[in-house]
């Protein structure tokens, strides 16, 4: 499968942060998937590395179209994903590369006047929360923009589903949380009673996972528990481990209790990609960015930036992300088993295999 898991790696790099935050690996994937797409040589073979793509260019495209394909148009739910490339004003881009991103990504491109920083700025933010409804505002910060900025380039992605079996309103109430750390906070807490979900755990992780189904074909939101309060750690050292779909799980009837919350974060994907091998293109006169526009050591990423937001309630899961590139059966019949979310949590919304959205929940805030 394209875009194996290597992107979940920011747990790993901010697990030293406090707060809750939000990771769109796909966003970040696709956005990384189009720059490649202009780069070559050794900045190529950084990117598809790090994305653990296939060296030939046909390959990535008929793998980039496939996964399009996979999350296009469904009635049950909605998902937009949305590429742009905002291009300095008389800047000679690639042909073939024009048409690899407009063909394969769908992607716009638009000429933009990078010298009037506050206006190109407000254009490009514009675009982002019209496509996410207002859910993503302020992405591009117009301090990292100037004469020398040649391309931007954007991915936004919109996320809206109900669950398949909706919390009941009337069964949300106060209930505590205990942080890993800290005494007990009271935070809204809906709940499912009797309900037959998909569950597993894990003895290596000491977790408990529940699968919690949203309405369309192939999507969930997976739940993973530590056992005790202060167990985050291990699975965000392993987490890895925690996205690997399990050999066998159960289908048992559950007493869900989860917190309603909403996070907004905004990552810095640099050091992330640094990290894993992705050098080259962050390296002014090294980079090559050639089939883009211009000779080897031109272009180069100045920074990768994501912001993420989403909002878990009653009636299902609404989350948006953006990134961008600066170019430079009987119920009675057994008992139920309860699966009360009331310490630190990850999740994780999976749409047909991809995991969109990837969460961490130190304290609930709604």
């Amino acid at each position: 499968m394209i875009f194996k898991p290597r992107l979940h790696h920011p747990f790993q790099r901010l697990a030293t942060k406090s707060g809750n935050f939000l990771v769109s690996p796909l966003s970040a994937e696709l956005i990384l998937a189009l720059s490649q797409s202009g780069a070559r040589n050794d900045t190529a073979e950084e990117i598809q590395d790090s994305l653990s793509l296939p060296r030939e260019s046909e390959q990535i495209e008929d793998a980039v179209q496939a996964v399009l394909s996979a999350l296009g148009p469904e009635q049950d739910y909605v998902l937009r994903i949305i590429n742009k490339i905002y291009v300095k004003e008389d800047y000679p881009i690639r042909e073939e590369f024009s048409a690899i991103a407009q063909d394969v990504y769908d992607a716009q491109v638009e000429n933009i006047d990078f010298c009037n920083k506050s206006e190109a700025a407000r254009t490009m933010n514009q675009w982002v929360e019209e496509e996410t409804e207002d859910k993503i505002q302020d992405l591009v910060d117009p301090d990292i923009l100037g004469n020398e900025t040649r391309a931007v380039l954007i991915n936004a992605l919109r996320f809206r589903a109900n669950w398949t079996t909706p919390f009941q309103f009337f069964a949300t109430f106060r209930q505590d949380f205990y942080p890993a750390d800290g005494d007990s906070v009271e935070v809204e807490t809906m709940h499912i009673q009797d309900e037959y979900l998909e569950y597993y755990e894990n003895p290596e992780l000491n977790a408990s996972f529940v699968v919690l189904p949203i309405q369309g074909y192939n999507i969930s939101m997976t739940v993973a528990l530590p056992d005790a309060r202060t167990g985050l750690a291990l699975l965000e050292e392993h987490i890895s481990q925690v996205m690997e779909i399990p050999e066998e799980t159960s289908i048992e009837m559950l007493n869900v209790a989860l917190p309603k919350f909403k996070i907004q974060s905004k990552i810095d994907f640099k050091e992330i990609l640094q990290s894993l091998g992705v050098r080259k293109a962050f390296e002014d006169g090294e980079a090559d960015f050639s089939g883009i526009a211009g000779e080897k050591g031109e272009l180069f990423i100045n920074d990768v930036v994501q912001k993420t937001y989403i909002d878990v309630n009653e009636d299902g899961v609404e989350a948006a992300a953006a990134t961008y590139i600066v170019k430079i059966l009987n119920r009675n019949a057994e008992c139920s088993k309860d699966f009360i979310v009331n310490h630190p949590f990850i999740f994780f919304v999976r749409v047909n295999g991809l995991v969109a959205f990837l969460g961490r929940v130190l304290l609930p805030d709604y």
